[in-house]
C-alpha cells in the first residue's frame, strides 16, 4: 500500500504525518511552529524528509496560498506566511515526488473521498476560521482554474465600501463571513473594540439577546453567501469546515438557502474528516490524483 508523508503548512504551525491511500493516519502527528523565515521552514521540511524518506513513496504538502495546476509551486501566498514564501522550490527538498495543493482544496478533497461530501459529484467546501477558505468540487474533480487560483471566497457582498478585507479590496464574502466578521459586526453593534467571538458566543449560549442579534446577522451573511455560491454550481451539498464552523445552524441556514435559490435543493453539512484533513486529502491527491 502507499504511502505520503503529509504536511500541513500555516502561518502559525507545521503538522506533518505518514497516511496511507485509504487516508489512515499512520504515525504520531508532529507539530512545528512555522519558522519565520525560508530557510527555517525549508529546514522543517528537509528534517521530517530526511526522517522518513526511505519508508514513503510522496511527499504531500497542503499549503496556505494558492499553488499552481502542476501541484509543484506555490504561485500566490497569504498574508500570515514568511515573504517571498512561494520563492521556495518544494521539489528540490527530495528525490521523490512532491505534490503541492491549497490547504482548503486538500480539505475539500478530504471531505469528498472520506468525509461529509463523499459520495457526491458536486460540493463546495467553506473553511469559516480567521479568514474564508474554498474548495470546489465539481464532476468529481477538484475545480483549479487556469492558474490554480479558484476557489478564493472573494466575491462582494456589498457595493458600499463598508469593510476593507485582507486581500485589498472592500466587502468581500471573506470579511463577512469569518471569525474575524463576527468580531466586527459585536463591534459595531456594541461599540465596543474589545469585544471577541468569544464573547459573543458565550453570550448566546446564555441567552443574552444582543449578541444573539449580533450573532444571527453574522449568520445570515454566511448564508446569503452559501444562496449564491449554490446558485452558480447547483452542488449536492455545501461543507462548512474550520474552528466557526461549529456554531452555525446548519438546519437553520439550508432552510433559507432552498427558499431562496434558484436551482435545485442542497444540503449544508459540517465537514467530518477531522482536524487533519489538509494532510489527509493532500496525500490522497498525490497519491491517487484529483478524480
Amino acid at each position: 500500500m502507499k504511502k505520503a508523508l503529509a504536511f500541513d503548512i500555516g502561518g502559525t504551525k507545521i503538522y506533518s504525518t505518514i497516511i496511507d491511500e485509504n487516508g489512515k493516519i499512520l504515525a504520531e502527528i508532529d507539530k512545528f511552529h512555522t519558522p519565520k523565515t525560508i530557510e527555517g521552514i525549508k529546514e522543517v521540511l528537509t528534517n521530517q524528509i530526511l526522517r522518513f524518506e526511505n519508508e514513503i513513496d510522496v511527499i504531500a504538502i497542503s499549503t496556505a496560498g494558492a499553488v499552481n495546476n502542476e501541484n509543484t509551486a506555490v504561485i500566490g501566498s497569504t498574508g500570515n506566511l514568511v515573504k517571498n514564501y512561494r520563492t521556495i522550490n518544494f521539489q528540490e527538498l527530495s528525490s521523490k515526488k512532491v505534490f503541492l495543493e491549497n490547504d482548503a482544496n486538500c480539505a475539500a478533497w478530504a471531505e469528498y473521498k472520506i468525509g461529509a461530501s463523499q459520495n457526491t459529484s458536486v460540493s463546495v467546501m467553506l473553511t469559516l476560521g480567521t479568514g474564508v477558505g474554498g474548495g470546489i468540487i465539481i464532476n468529481n474533480r477538484l475545480l483549479k482554474g487556469k492558474s490554480g487560483a479558484a476557489g478564493e471566497m472573494h466575491f462582494k457582498m456589498f457595493t458600499d465600501k463598508r469593510r476593507k478585507c485582507t486581500c485589498g479590496s472592500w466587502d468581500c464574502f471573506e470579511i463577512y463571513a469569518s471569525g474575524t466578521a463576527l468580531k466586527l459586526d459585536a463591534e459595531e453593534a456594541l461599540h465596543n473594540q474589545d469585544v471577541t467571538t468569544y464573547d459573543v458566543i458565550d453570550g448566546v449560549k446564555k441567552g443574552d439577546k444582543k449578541m444573539t442579534e449580533i450573532f444571527e446577522r453574522w449568520q445570515n451573511d454566511i448564508t446569503q453567501g452559501i444562496i449564491g455560491l449554490a446558485n452558480l454550481f447547483d452542488p449536492d451539498c455545501i461543507v462548512l469546515s474550520g474552528s466557526m464552523a461549529q456554531f452555525v445552524n446548519t438546519k437553520k441556514v439550508e432552510d433559507e438557502v432552498n427558499r431562496n435559490i434558484v436551482t435545485t435543493p442542497t444540503s449544508i453539512r459540517l465537514a467530518s474528516a477531522g482536524n487533519y484533513s489538509g494532510m489527509i486529502g493532500a496525500a490522497l491527491l498525490a497519491m491517487g490524483g484529483s478524480n
